[in-house]
């Protein structure tokens, strides 16, 4: 019998429960949410004359922490549809409802005692072969159900989610000795294939894999910092991107995740080890001192950082941990760190950051990288079965671009392994081993596949099969045709894929000649195209620089004749004879908009930031992007049912002149972006893998391009209406002059220009009102003042 979870439950409903909550219920499970009851009144309950036995009091901090979730940012939810999938209850009327649930998440407070007695109520009311686990970050997995039934004992495993779990990729799945293995197997295809996750496989050691080692790693950091005697701004100058890991670097991450939950996780293994390990996990003074006096980060708007406000707007004051007071940040500036900002990629960036002793940064960075590096070999076999779990774990879990063993064969294995021995460092005799045998790397690539050192042979890395790689499959399939803005990529079973390779993926005219080259080839020699690509984001518009300098050039001729290239492109997207399919993810802006909405179907990644925001720089959409967006919303519409076109256009007159872009691609479809035959994945690894499965789907049912559409239009009527709306708007002191410039030519494009309500017209004729108001906002100068903002300062100009 094939397993399904159908509905599930989860038991505690804080930040972490709810957020596990909110996930399920974005991916469409139904959840039962439950927490305890409330032991007093609150003075509003006693005014509306409740008692403790009213089940709005019962149920009280349950729907509390349901509502906190519409509250919360980033958002938890992906929709505020999600909420009316989340049931909520309490855990003393309502657990005989886990007899109707498959899969049952504890989130209680982290106490082995309370989590005991939590799961012997569990064990009472579920049904027999009901999956439950435990969202632990650290208790024994082991230990919580000693006591429980040998069915309970068969189907529990830990399940730890990282926080914001709609946001963080990494599930730590911890059996026990008890555990199933077919629960296992079953856990991790569905925690991967239905909730998106990147799965690591983890023992039941303190902290696990991920909170083990970047703990581990980010004590040695403060105790380094203090040895060096550099300041917290300098220490994540150099801890950020430059290294391969996240913006927040060091202590702005300590700050996010908040400083006392920071200790609570170190505790967790100071309590646990010995000796030198123990040393590591000891909090130092002065942060004791900060979670005593509540500088505990973000939460309590102090920590390693203060933001102050002043005449001039806002600073950022670094906390100096010897005189416990803020002073002006810092960066670290030597010439390894400027080496390294010339080399592309974080593999060059970092062997050049390392390789420079006596340099300041690249000695501490040295300082904090070796023992962290061993810290991991060391713990193989302890902590996780390979090294592709440890690596996983902290490119999932903490935003690391490489895990430890990729850093270590980035920045030279054999050679890094020389200086540890040159300073009088024990190395762990299993990468001795490694060595001697004549290896030099921890991963090989060969043919397309991966392989890891295991033992003192290789193994085959085994990727999901869902899981497409551009770069691996470059390597196996060649490239079909490529320029400097785009290639064209054979993705096997007859389907092409066209990556944009431009930088940032902006669209210029190179990509412009790839798409109309790739669909050319598709027609003839494939069964269809997908767009996409495995860059930070999908596409974030048209080159704006180019644009702007043939503005200031007066080269409307040049200008005029690229959007008229832009509009035909997107229009042979559209009326491609082979399906076209847009992979859209992440920021999907501007031209990225305009190029995924004309496809025969979008499949797009759950994490979708889509929108029309060329108003921000003082412009309209350019490549008909409105036009389609209108039509889609048309196209939306119950057949044979009255409708009121001047509402449509309004709509889409609001969503393009606020530039409003979707918090998700479930939002996206609210906003018109997505229709309901279009698809959404939830894991971003799995999403080229479903646009090749939809474009195949469409040819085997024998996919006919569209026919050129006439678009009903709102004319005089509609134009005088959406004109309306943008006054109030400026009346109320939210739209400029020059907005309202930029405002009447959407509404004159909109409406199809001049004409009667209800006329319908070509699309060729909004395409050149498109164009033409496009051409007269960018002459203007305060729309190049705008885009000159954007590409100066990366933000929109109000003027």
């Amino acid at each position: 019998m094939s397993r399904v979870i159908k509905r599930a439950a989860v038991l505690g409903s804080g930040v972490m429960g709810s957020g596990i909550a909110a996930h399920l219920a974005n991916i469409g499970i139904p959840t039962l949410m439950l927490d305890v009851v409330p032991r007093d009144l609150t003075e509003t309950e006693k005014k509306q004359g409740l008692t403790l036995e009213d089940k709005s009091v019962r149920n009280r901090i349950v729907s509390n922490n349901k509502q906190a979730l519409l509250k919360q940012k980033p958002s938890p939810i992906t929709s505020k549809r999600s909420l009316d999938l989340i049931e909520v209850g309490n855990m003393e009327d309502d657990l005989e409802k886990l007899a109707d649930v498959d899969w049952i998440v504890e989130v209680v407070v982290e106490n082995l005692a309370v989590k005991k007695q939590v799961f012997a109520q569990v064990d009472k009311f579920r049904k027999e072969g009901t999956i439950v686990s435990s969202n632990t970050s650290g208790i024994s997995v082991e230990r919580m159900i000693e006591d429980c039934s040998d069915d309970m004992k068969k189907h529990f495993l830990g399940t730890h989610f990282f926080n914001p779990p709609r946001y963080l990729k990494l599930l730590e799945i911890i059996p026990t000795k008890h555990t199933d293995d077919e629960i296992v197997s079953f856990m991790k295809e569905f925690s991967e294939n239905v909730l998106g996750k990147g799965v690591v496989e983890a023992k039941d050691t303190p902290n696990f894999i991920a909170n083990r080692i970047g703990t581990y790693g980010l004590q040695v950091t403060v105790h380094e910092m203090t040895k060096a005697g550099l300041s917290v701004g300098e220490v994540d100058s150099i801890t950020g991107p430059l290294i391969g890991r996240p913006k927040s670097a060091t202590f702005r991450t300590l700050d996010v995740v908040g400083l006392d939950t920071f200790i609570h996780v170190a505790k967790t293994v100071y309590d646990q080890v010995e000796g030198e390990e123990k040393a590591v996990f000891e909090i130092p003074s002065f942060m004791q001192e900060m979670n005593e006096k509540g500088w505990i980060g973000a939460k309590a708007k102090q920590g390693f950082y203060l933001k102050q406000k002043g005449k001039d707007g806002s600073t950022i004051l670094q906390l100096n941990p010897e005189t416990m007071e803020y002073e002006e940040r810092k960066k670290l500036k030597t010439a390894a760190v400027e080496m390294a900002k010339q080399q592309k990629g974080s593999r060059k960036k970092l062997k050049a950051l390392l390789s420079q002793p006596g340099d300041k940064a690249s000695d501490f960075l040295w300082n904090i990288f070796k023992p962290t590096l061993l810290y991991s070999a060391e713990l193989l076999g302890e902590i996780a079965d390979d090294i592709t779990q440890i690596d996983n774990a902290m490119k999932w879990g903490f935003g690391w671009k490489m895990g430890p063993f990729e850093t270590w064969d980035a920045i030279g294995l054999r050679k890094s392994v020389e200086r540890m021995k040159k300073e009088g460092t024990t190395v762990p005799s299993w990468i001795e081993k490694l060595l001697d045998e004549g290896n030099e790397t921890f991963y090989k690539e060969d043919n397309g596949n991966v392989y890891f050192y295991d033992n003192g042979e290789y193994n085959q890395v085994d990727f999901n099969k869902k899981e497409i790689n551009i770069k691996r499959l470059k390597s196996t399939n060649g490239v079909i045709k490529k320029n400097t803005g785009a290639s064209l990529v054979d993705l096997g079973d007859g389907v092409a894929l066209l990556e944009f390779t431009s930088p940032n993926n902006s669209l210029g005219l190179d990509v412009v000649q790839m798409v109309n080259s790739a669909i050319d080839e598709v027609e003839k020699n494939y069964e269809g195209l997908v767009i996409g690509n495995q860059g930070t984001n999908f596409c974030v518009g048209a080159n704006l620089a180019l644009m702007l300098m043939e503005a200031q050039d007066d080269n409307f001729f040049e200008l005029d004749m690229v959007v008229k290239q832009f509009q035909n492109m997107t229009l042979k997207i559209k009326y491609s004879e082979k399906p076209v399919v847009t992979a859209p993810f992440n920021m999907t802006l501007g031209g990225g908009a305009e190029v995924t909405l004309p496809a025969a179907s979008v499949q797009a990644s759950a994490e979708s930031y889509i929108g029309l925001v060329e108003v921000g720089v003082g412009l309209i959409p350019g490549g008909g992007g409105m036009k389609e967006l209108y039509l889609k919303m048309l196209r939306d519409l119950p057949q044979g049912v009255d409708f009121d076109l001047i509402k449509v256009a309004n709509t889409v007159f609001e969503r393009v002149a606020t530039a409003k872009v979707s918090t998700s691609a479930e939002e996206a479809r609210e906003n018109g972006f997505l229709n309901n035959y279009d698809g959404i994945s939830v894991n971003p690894d799995h999403l080229l893998y479903d646009a090749k499965q939809r474009v195949l789907a469409l040819a085997q049912l024998g996919y006919k391009a569209p026919k050129r559409e006439k678009i009903p239009v709102v004319g005089d009527a509609g134009y005088a209406a959406m004109m309306l709306g943008a006054k109030q708007l400026q009346l109320s002191g939210y739209a400029s002059e020059h907005d309202m410039k930029i405002a009447e030519k959407l509404a004159y494009v909109l409406s199809g220009g001049r004409i009667k309500e209800g006329t319908v017209i070509d699309e060729q004729v909004m395409l050149d009102l498109e164009r033409e108001a496009f051409l007269s906002l960018i002459g203007e100068p305060k729309t190049q003042m705008r885009m000159q903002h954007m590409l100066l300062k990366g933000k929109p100009l109000r003027n």
